[in-house]
């Protein structure tokens, strides 16, 4: 009996701090309110540059609807300022057919550097590489199209969460 008591505290303890923790406001400074998002660069050499305003764009909502910065167009009125760059694109075997050594499918693998500077401040947050990967069916566009999508999605969540929660 006693067990069972504790056990449905526990569940109402827990149902009641559900709603308490959110992104909005995070660990972000309080001086941090706007920030600034160029068009990413592509370095990679690859001619995916069609995915370089992809990938802005969707940090941009990101940012915007999840946390409580609001992006302005203006890097010099910017609080904050995300730089950055398609380092490198590759789509290479990833699983060898075991009777005719050929490949089954292929895997994309995307990286992308990242620079957040606190323009307030004036210091450097956080510089780093971001990698996305996903697999797909040789052979099949369509598929290729959508494991580079879903490899640019790892990489938009994980600048996402270095920006609000990386302090």
């Amino acid at each position: 009996m006693w067990k069972a008591g504790v056990t449905i505290l526990f569940f109402l303890l827990l149902g009641a701090l559900q709603g308490c923790y959110s992104f909005k406001g995070g660990s972000l400074p309080e001086h941090l309110k706007t920030i600034a998002i160029p068009v990413f660069d592509d370095r990679s050499g690859a001619g995916i540059a069609q995915f370089r305003a992809e990938l802005t764009k969707s940090l941009v909502d990101r940012v915007e609807s999840q946390s409580s910065l609001r992006f302005i167009s203006s890097i010099a009125r910017a609080d904050a300022l995300v730089q950055g760059t398609i380092l490198s694109f590759s789509d290479e075997s990833s699983q060898l057919s075991s009777s005719t050594q050929r490949a089954r499918t292929n895997r994309i693998t995307l990286v992308v550097q990242v620079t957040m500077e606190d323009r307030v401040k004036k210091a450097p947050i956080f510089t780093q590489a971001f990698v996305g990967f996903a697999d797909y069916p040789v052979g099949n566009y369509v598929a290729q199209q959508a494991a580079i999508r879903f490899a640019l999605g790892q990489i938009i969540d994980d600048i996402f969460d270095r920006i609000v929660s990386g302090w």
